[in-house]
């Protein structure tokens, strides 16, 4: 029997750092993506979660990032800057705890000229009370 082979996915069972990491790309412009679900008594480490821009978006005027859930989809961080290369950490004041399960979504806006370029990932890391 493997490590943890009986425990859920998101919860690996151990005091540690966990997280949910969703690929995105400029073709993903406009759509809703769903990065994962927090278990419920989450609590999101704000300064480790965010972007990381590893290619930059190059749209002509606008190249943003929302972090939120289907209910609030700029809830952990609103605009954030898709158009610099590196990290870029939540930065929302809100609560970073969810009491009940929660979906995680991000949506890439841009607009202007088409973008051709960008590349990113984005980190939620939680911890749980275990």
């Amino acid at each position: 029997m493997g490590l943890n082979r009986e425990m859920p996915a998101r919860n690996d069972g151990y005091q540690d750092i966990q997280y949910l990491r969703k690929n995105i790309t400029f073709a993903d412009n406009g759509v809703v993506l769903k990065v994962g679900t927090l278990p419920a008594g989450a609590v999101i480490a704000k300064a480790i979660s965010g972007v990381n821009v590893s290619t930059v978006f190059n749209a002509g005027t606008t190249n943003v990032l929302d972090i939120g859930t289907a209910a609030d989809g700029d809830l952990f961080a609103t605009d954030l800057a898709l158009g610099t290369a590196g990290f870029i950490p939540l930065d929302e004041a809100v609560s970073m705890d969810v009491a009940v399960d929660t979906e995680i979504t991000a949506t890439v806006a841009l607009s202007g000229t088409a973008a051709t370029t960008g590349v990113g990932q984005v980190v939620i890391a939680y911890y749980l009370p275990n």
